[in-house]
């Protein structure tokens, strides 16, 4: 058994496994901002009956996404010791300003919207769904800007065998942070107007509800929408960005074994790394080069430019990558002909498309996490982009077994969290909208 393989294989369970639920809650976030705003207006019994709906579905994901999230952190002196010792001096930094600035802001103004509803207005009620939603984008600004650093190492000196920071800013502001950074965020937009759209498609198809998920279903269309036509804007400036920094990591993901002008997109294919080839391939001509350098005659590097011992697992990041691709296709399609049928007064009564809604929902999770198989299978063999290989960066004291003892429990524990997150939520829908309040309560709450 070889240690580093395993300790690769419990990081991406562990990580993957965790990837479900910030996307979900971040995404989730901003659509509570909405309803709250609707509340604040309104102050109607309706829509403070569907905000707290909503919140607690949040709520049931941010307590796991928060429990998961924990052992990313352990792992990181466990089984990567090397690698904390060499980056720990940039590394530490963003990842302590996410758990005491942006954990902390959404973690408290969470308990405010679960807790303080006859004790503030609705006002005060909508300030804090908004710093939850800020909070929860926070964290994810300093996660990516940690991550980021690994892809586009900068602003540093090596001194001692450690990389030691030199300049902040210029570190948390690297090439691929904000590329990385409005793209995940974008798929968490995505993520969680599916959730809502597929969550209201469910209660209309059950005939419950329906003047209440008839809006939020239209606002998650809507937002999917947008969002899913942006991912596709800002997937062509990460895009770009690749192209510049990582050429081996765009290689990887259109099977590009030699450098050429007017270099194809893959639209399909079957790449074979030891033939250099890529099979059944179905080329976009000239379209690589369109979408790394904005020319058709622009030449791109392929992976004959790299040495064969730092080329990236090409199929592993070329399936990945296009499947990413295929399925953002498939949301822009999937919204756009929901706004055709709310337009032409159709979409309610067309229970296929509620059905499909509802069967859409884990896609938008599929896809983020295998964007992030992509970006971080197409950075290898590398922890930190041409500074430490992943192979280096393992712990020396931690025996295989014991990392193969941890996935088998790992995977049990995530087993049952996902379970259980599964039965609370089928809980939640089942027993849907609370009563209405009585109208002693309703003035209470709103005055």
């Amino acid at each position: 058994m070889d240690p580093v393989i395993l300790a690769r294989v419990q990081f991406a369970l562990t990580a993957g496994f965790h990837f479900l639920f910030p996307p979900l809650t971040i995404g989730l976030a901003w659509l509570i901002v909405w309803l709250m705003g609707r509340y604040r207006k309104s102050g109607a019994e309706t829509d403070r009956r569907l905000a707290r709906f909503w919140i607690k579905l949040f709520a049931l994901s941010f307590a796991v996404g928060v429990a998961t999230g924990i052992v990313l952190e352990f792992q990181f002196g466990t089984n990567w010791a090397r690698y904390s010792r060499f980056v720990g001096d940039i590394f530490g930094a963003p990842l302590a300003i996410e758990g005491v600035v942006a954990f902390f802001l959404e973690s408290v103004f969470l308990g405010v919207l679960l807790f303080g509803w006859k004790l503030l207005s609705p006002r005060q009620h909508w300030f804090a769904a908004l710093m939850v939603a800020l909070g929860s984008t926070l964290s994810a600004f300093w996660i990516i800007v940690a991550d980021s650093w690994m892809q586009t190492p900068t602003a540093f000196i090596l001194r001692h065998g450690r990389a030691e920071l030199t300049d902040f800013f210029a570190a948390v502001f690297n090439p691929s942070t904000l590329p990385r950074y409005f793209h995940t965020i974008d798929a968490a937009l995505i993520t969680g107007s599916f959730f809502m759209l597929g969550i209201s498609a469910w209660y209309l198809l059950q005939d419950r509800y329906r003047d209440e998920m008839r809006r939020t279903l239209n606002a998650a269309l809507l937002l999917g929408f947008f969002a899913s036509v942006g991912a596709l804007l800002l997937g062509h400036w990460h895009a770009v960005q690749v192209a510049a920094t990582q050429p081996a990591k765009l290689a990887a993901f259109e099977g590009l074994f030699t450098t050429q002008r007017q270099a194809p997109m893959m639209l399909f294919g079957i790449p074979d790394a030891e033939q250099k080839t890529v099979h059944y391939a179905v080329p976009l001509p000239a379209g690589l080069s369109l979408l790394a350098h904005l020319d058709p005659n622009a030449e791109v590097q392929g992976l004959d430019k790299v040495p064969a011992n730092e080329w990236p697992p090409v199929p592993m990041s070329f399936f990945s990558f296009h499947l990413m691709v295929a399925l953002g296709m498939y949301f822009i399609a999937f919204t756009a002909l929901g706004i055709l049928l709310l337009w032409t007064k159709r979409l309610y009564a067309n229970r296929t498309y509620l059905l499909l809604a509802v069967w859409s929902i884990p896609l938008p999770f599929l896809a983020a996490n295998l964007g992030w198989m992509a970006a971080e299978i197409g950075r290898q063999p590398w922890i930190v982009y041409r500074l430490m290989r992943t192979a280096d960066a393992v712990s020396v004291t931690v025996p295989a077994w014991q990392i193969l003892a941890s996935i088998c429990l790992f995977s049990l524990l995530y087993a049952v969290l996902l379970y259980t997150w599964l039965r609370l939520l089928r809980h939640e829908l089942q027993q849907g909208l609370e009563a209405p309040a009585t109208t002693s309560t309703v003035t209470e709450v709103t005055a």
